[in-house]
């Protein structure tokens, strides 16, 4: 399954032992992670302001996203009500790599339900998918 994790769950992933970290490992190894230069970007900014953490260090995370998963070019931004241009990219970029689920613990990408082109779901919804599909 291609699955693009949106850079809060990547954050959690990274700053957290739990269901985020494991959820990464498991794409990581079993499934295609796709990520956005919109993603990476807000990575990079969150690694350095939320979690503090070296510069070193983000950009081995971030060279290490870059060989592990499909790389999507910025798409075309969509504009869909609700969303900010952040997250509307997020979705875009998404999309354009035709992920087959968008994980992200957003409140207002969750919102979209059946308005999204593709299934926004939460990290919880995702890891217990994946798991029921062996």
């Amino acid at each position: 399954m291609r699955v693009a994790l949106d850079t809060n769950v990547l954050v959690s992933a990274i700053g957290t032992r739990g269901l985020c970290a494991d959820l990464m490992r498991l794409v990581l190894r079993d499934h295609e992670l796709v990520v956005g230069e919109q993603v990476l970007l807000e990575l990079r900014r969150n690694l350095s302001k939320k979690l503090r953490l070296p510069s070193e260090m983000i950009e081995r995370y971030d060279a290490f996203l870059r060989e592990q998963a499909v790389l999507v070019p910025h798409a075309q931004r969509v504009d869909v009500k609700g969303l900010d241009a952040g997250d509307a990219q997020v979705l875009a970029d998404a999309v354009a790599s035709a992920a087959e689920v968008l994980v992200t613990g957003d409140r207002k990408l969750l919102a979209l339900g059946p308005r999204a082109p593709l299934p926004i779901l939460s990290p919880r919804q995702v890891w217990e998918l994946l798991r029921r599909r062996g």
